[in-house]
């Protein structure tokens, strides 16, 4: 017995004895022979990283207005681990279905959701509807579930906001195709944001710190900082103001022809800055999802589409005519149709019957493509005429600094002669884009130079503060100064011309316009042309003798087929009707005893403004258009309640009028920017609301906020053009008669 017990113990001895040397040698092999791996291992526990969100730069426009930045936005979650123990399911999928949309059996599958082993999920974001929505949504989301937690007397309901950022375009489709957008992931998709994408979205900054095992961070933490680097901010050339006044005067035309597409680009042809771009149909960035099934509406026809131009083409042999000295605008020729050797056709005027016999000059004002047939086939010569298509551009992208740019194509058969001499007049082996279009007028209208069209004016890094300004750069001297001058006059009596000239829907009284129409029957696919179906477009600039504004309008398939000069042309002049004393360039009379085109010119007298209290607001609106005021309404009644500056008052060059359809606190506020503190105080004190103001010169900043019950407007001034603009003043009426005759 007591053998047995001996026995016993030594075996449970040697047990424990063993099971403390195997238990050593592993705690030797562990902390020892393995201690680099688990010393690793236990660092990678210990250390965490925390992601350092880099800003996104801010896209303005010229004049500072912001069109795309950074806001918070809000994503709803719900736990159905909680919203299950609370029994509120019924009430939360209700409630969220009337607050964003969203099916409620969607909204059941989010809040009922379970894992492989039948327990309830913690945390579920309910996408679409309810991925970073803007303020005003969270609030009533949050006020439904506080609610919830004061009926059921709870502390939580298994419903909560998650505070992230999102994109915004506060001006909504205002120039949406420079502007491009970002997805809801925040991922860059066209226009600018994607093109300047690297520039915008800065570098993540990251913090490496260590923490025990319930994540608090370590007294003696060894941290590392990585600072974030913010996005630059990138500030553009186009003017809000005047793209609000191309996309207003497209919207009348898309309505009243339903084209397929309409497209419009302005830039000041003297620095090819892009004042304005458009294409409708067009879309709203911040609901970009909503255009899924018609993508169609995202594509910028402004740079990459090509087509047959058309009589907008005509440009370039008429100025390579007048650059070879073969221009004779008094000789004559026979229109109607012409015949050209090694072609059994006769190639037509859009009159086939033609004008009889008449001057060169009046053929450019009627368009007759026997005209430029003879210009550019018969006495230019194929290979001049090509030269000047390459020299003006059109075989290679402009270079415009918008993403997905294509180039045109002239490319004629050689020594074929019906393709050599349809190019004359925009037709056969020829597509161009709109862009190339506005950059080739635009060196006409600058003395000749072919300039690189850009949209961005300067670029900040915040990080420095330093500025990269875009310079003007001109490609090459096109043709002569005194050749865009005298090619300038020609296409100035397209327009002037009131019987002749097709371009004469462009005409605006006061201010000498350069165009050209363009009427471009469009291909059948088959090998010929279907007349139902044309291109109809308008390219022109003003003042002729001194441009400011180059604009090129292009609406591909109008109904019933309306040609150039009357479907596009008064988009044009409604476009320059506004922006011209906009930009404060005066409107002139003509000197006694001058045409209306050419003569002499002195600024009008200093004009006061007309009594437009009690019209109705379409009759003052027709009224200010027609005699080239810039103006601004408030309010959304019918008619004009009061005006400022009062009737009779003398306006400065370019003051704007504002009309108020409606008063006291119902209106809404206008757009001040740009206007003299007297200005802007006359239009607040008139809507009588609250006014604080900082800084001095014109506003540059509008911020409207509500105190008591009663609205604050607060403006910030600054000097007008801190950046260093040239600002447009009246020539004196020497300097005027001067730019008059050199202009012809």
């Amino acid at each position: 017995m007591v053998k047995r017990i001996k026995l016993r113990t030594l075996f449970i001895g040697g047990c424990i004895t063993l099971f403390f040397l195997v238990l050593v040698v592993r705690v030797f092999w562990i902390q020892v022979m393995q201690n680099d791996f688990w010393h690793e291992k236990a660092i990678t526990q210990w250390a965490h990283t925390s992601v350092l969100k880099a800003k996104r730069g801010t896209i303005e426009d010229r004049n500072g207005s912001i069109l795309a930045s950074d806001v918070p936005a809000y994503t709803v979650v719900v736990n159905p681990e909680v919203i299950a123990e609370r029994g509120i399911g019924a009430e939360v999928i209700e409630g969220l279905h009337e607050l964003l949309g969203k099916p409620e059996d969607e909204l059941k599958k989010l809040v009922e959701a379970k894992d492989d082993k039948g327990k309830y999920l913690k945390n579920r974001e309910i996408r679409n509807e309810g991925w970073k929505i803007n303020k005003e949504l969270a609030d009533k989301v949050k006020a439904f579930y506080e609610e919830l937690e004061e009926k059921h007397n709870i502390l939580e309901t298994g419903v909560g906001l998650i505070t992230e950022q999102k994109r915004y375009y506060p001006k909504g489709s205002l120039a949406a195709h420079i502007l491009g957008y970002t997805n809801r992931d925040g991922e860059p998709i066209m226009g600018m944001e994607s093109y300047f994408n690297k520039q915008l979205q800065g570098t993540n900054g990251k913090l490496y710190y260590q923490s025990d095992g319930k994540g608090i961070k370590l007294p003696e933490s060894q941290d590392t900082y990585q600072p974030a680097v913010n996005g630059s901010n990138i500030k553009l050339t186009i003017d809000s103001t005047i793209q609000r006044y191309i996309e207003e005067a497209m919207q009348k035309a898309y309505d009243q022809y339903k084209p397929k597409s309409i497209t419009v680009i302005a830039a000041d042809p003297n620095t090819m800055e892009i004042l304005g771009l458009a294409n409708m149909p067009t879309f709203n960035p911040n609901e970009f999802w909503k255009y899924a099934a018609d993508p169609g509406v995202f594509f910028n026809h402004a740079i990459k589409t090509r087509f047959e131009p058309g009589s907008t083409f005509k440009i370039v042999p008429l100025a390579g005519a007048v650059e070879e000295k073969l221009f004779n605008p008094d000789a004559t020729f026979m229109s109607g149709s012409i015949r050209i050797k090694g072609y059994g056709k006769p190639l037509y005027d859009q009159n086939r019957s033609g004008y009889g016999e008449i001057s060169y000059l009046e053929g450019v004002k009627r368009s007759s493509n026997v005209a430029f047939v003879k210009l550019g086939y018969e006495m230019l010569g194929p290979e001049r005429l090509l030269q000047y298509v390459d020299d003006f551009g059109f075989n290679q992208p402009t270079g415009i600094d918008l993403p997905g740019e294509i180039s045109g194509l002239v490319n004629p058969t050689p020594n074929n002669a019906s393709e050599n001499a349809t190019i004359a007049y925009g037709h056969g082996k020829i597509q161009v884009t709109p862009i190339q279009q506005l950059t080739a007028m635009s060196a006409i209208a600058n003395g000749g130079k072919l300039m690189v069209p850009h949209v961005v004016k300067e670029i900040t890094d915040p990080n420095s503060g330093k500025t990269t300004v875009t310079q003007p750069e001109v490609v090459r001297q096109v043709i002569s100064e005194e050749s865009a001058r005298e090619t300038s006059s020609y296409l100035e009596q397209v327009v002037a011309d009131l019987d002749h000239g097709t371009g004469r829907h462009a005409y605006i009284e006061g201010y000498r316009v350069a165009g050209k129409t363009g009427t471009a029957i469009k291909p059948d696919g088959k090998g010929g042309y279907d007349r139902d179906k044309v291109r109809s477009s308008f390219l022109g600039y003003a003042p002729a003798n001194n441009p400011k504004i180059a604009v090129y309008v292009v609406i591909d398939e109008p109904a019933d087929a309306v040609g150039g000069g009357a479907a596009a042309g008064p988009v044009f002049k409604e476009i320059v009707s506004e922006a011209l004393p906009y930009m404060g360039v005066p409107k002139v009379t003509t000197s006694e005893g001058s045409s209306s085109a050419a003569g002499k010119t002195t600024p009008s007298a200093q004009r006061s403004a007309p009594d437009l209290t009690g019209k109705t607001m379409q009759e003052a609106r027709k009224l200010l258009i027609e005699q080239g005021f810039d103006f601004e309404t408030v309010g959304s009644g019918s008619s004009v309640v009061s005006q400022y500056p009062e009737a009779e008052t003398l306006l400065a060059s370019g003051q704007r009028i504002y009309l108020l359809s409606q008063q006291g606190e119902q209106a809404s506020i206008p757009d001040l920017k740009g206007q003299s503190l007297r200005d802007a105080l006359e239009v607040l004190n008139l809507l009588k609301v609250g006014i604080s103001v900082e800084g001095e010169g014109y506003v540059t900043e509008q911020t409207e906020t509500t105190s008591n019950g009663k609205k604050l407007v607060q403006l910030k001034l600054n000097p007008l053009n801190a950046y260093g603009e040239d600002i447009p003043v009246a020539a004196s009426e020497e300097e005027a008669a001067d730019a008059g005759d050199t202009g012809g």
